[in-house]
């Protein structure tokens, strides 16, 4: 009980059951299925925000430009939904039967060779991570190996979030355009629409995030975690220690980008539909802000930001339908005004050390021995300074 105890304090994932308890048993017996699809949809996002966690707040590396991710996971699940829509027998008043409906109406006669590999599911599958992956490779060897950093990268990531959305919309017949592709109704003979399915694919959703956040934990309590956090507090001081400080950067840069492939994998199955809207700047930026409410620094903390802030988006645009964005824009700039390290920062400053001093009094009046305090090996690695990195 104790070891059990230890690993958990280790790992701080005492914030993470209470996590999973809400994920998995309060929120499904206390809401409806199309409120519960609702946040399914939501946490998809949280994947997003978890790997700007790694990337920004761990790594110091800001990324504008991860909707572009996000985007190619949706897109590369999609192709295989769209494809099995567009059986033969379905698309029998066509010009062409067999193909995608869009193409169709773009005089396309036959499947483009690109879009074959993706009648396979496992195709489809690694194509959700490994084309994100392999993008995210490409753009940070090219800048990170020449040292290319700071808001130059943001500015970067941004330009590429454009470009991909202008060749999605400019390229109709291969792509969906504007519209994108939508009308995705089953997977392999599985209607996803029902709301049996709901269910599953929310679970599904629930338990991918929850094996990522301990994925990152995990990193960041290795060396690696000591590592990136060094890099991004004396990146000098790193360098000079025998460190390669892009290839590392690469790592966490591709991290982020497969973790974003997953929940726009998930997004295209919960949702049924995926579109240049999600690959943009706006989405992009929204996904930062994800992380800032929840705490940049914090795994469970970008999670709950993520819910708070779609949840206020749903909430505001049912409510106040002429001025919701405005109420968007309020909380955010509120929550980030009073609270500069996000959610995360409140429960560590605030509700712990309140709560700590309550247990301390009652321990007192009672007679009792007051709480241990936790060894200070257990402190957040935020803290930990540049001085400390390992030996090479």
């Amino acid at each position: 009980m104790n070891t059990l105890k230890a690993w958990i304090t280790r790992y701080q994932f005492g914030s993470l059951l209470i996590l999973t308890g809400l994920l998995v048993v309060v929120l499904p017996l206390s809401l409806d299925i199309f409120r519960l699809n609702l946040v399914g949809k939501y946490l998809t996002y949280a994947f997003v925000a978890i790997g700007l966690v790694m990337l920004w707040g761990y790594g110091g590396v800001l990324s504008l430009g991860q909707g572009v991710f996000f985007g190619l996971g949706g897109y590369a699940m999609a192709m295989f939904l769209k494809l099995e829509a567009s059986d033969p027998e379905s698309t029998k008043i066509q010009s062409t039967p067999g193909i995608p409906d869009f193409m169709d109406w773009n005089q396309l006669t036959e499947l483009p060779s690109f879009w074959l590999p993706f009648k396979s599911l496992p195709f489809s599958l690694a194509a959700v991570i490994v084309v994100p992956t392999l993008l995210a490779f490409i753009i940070s060897f090219a800048m990170f190996k020449r040292r290319v950093g700071g808001v130059y990268f943001a500015i970067i990531t941004q330009a590429v979030a454009l470009i991909l959305t202008v060749l999605i919309i400019g390229q109709q017949g291969y792509t969906g355009g504007v519209n994108g592709m939508t009308d995705l109704k089953t997977l392999m003979g599985w209607d996803v629409r029902t709301d049996s399915a709901k269910y599953i694919l929310y679970f599904v959703c629930v338990a991918l995030l929850l094996a990522s956040i301990v994925l990152c934990r995990w990193i960041q309590t290795s060396k690696l975690g000591t590592l990136l956090l060094a890099m991004r507090d004396k990146e000098d001081r790193v360098r000079f220690s025998g460190y390669d400080v892009a290839s590392f950067r690469i790592f966490v840069f591709c991290l982020a980008a497969a973790l974003s492939g997953i929940g726009g994998a998930m997004f295209t199955l919960q949702v049924g539909f995926m579109s240049p809207s999600f690959v943009g700047i706006v989405p992009s930026i929204e996904m930062v802000i994800y992380a800032a409410v929840g705490g940049r620094m914090s795994l469970v903390g970008a999670v709950y930001g993520a819910l708070l802030v779609n949840w206020g988006k749903t909430y505001f645009s049912e409510t106040f339908p002429d001025m919701w964005l405005f109420l968007v824009a309020a909380l955010f700039i509120g929550v980030t005004m009073a609270f500069p390290m996000g959610l995360a920062g409140v429960w560590a400053d605030k509700i712990v050390p309140w709560w700590k001093s309550r247990r301390a009094a009652v321990s007192k009046a009672g007679g009792l021995p007051p709480p241990k305090a936790k060894p200070a090996a257990v402190k957040q690695e935020a803290e930990t300074p540049a001085s400390s990195i390992p030996a090479a």
